[in-house]
């Protein structure tokens, strides 16, 4: 999947799960353009910096997506047309902003 994203700029960050930070997925990241940001593995004999801060921003992502989950329409994916869905969620995350 990040393959079909393509190379882009330098510096935006990849907030990959624990489950990502093995060699070939961080060099993918890293070959894409990507600075990835993920913990290494305690068991790791050469541990990497990674910027704790942004990586606990990951959590706000993960609990807007749950939020969306609570909009029925968008978790069981009622529409078909891919312009009604997308305008659902902005509407979705309108009522959120404004909660």
């Amino acid at each position: 999947m990040l393959a079909r994203l393509g190379p882009q700029l330098p510096g935006p960050y990849l907030l990959m799960d624990r489950a990502y930070e093995g060699n070939e997925t961080r060099q993918l990241a890293l070959d894409l353009g990507f600075v990835p940001v993920v913990p290494p593995s305690s068991t790791r004999v050469h541990p990497w910096v990674y910027d704790r801060e942004m990586y606990k921003r990951r959590n706000e992502i993960e609990r807007l997506f749950r939020r969306l989950k609570g909009f029925r329409r968008i978790f069981s994916r009622f529409e078909k047309l891919d312009v009604i869905f997308l305008g659902f969620i902005s509407f979705a995350l309108i009522v959120d902003a404004l909660l």
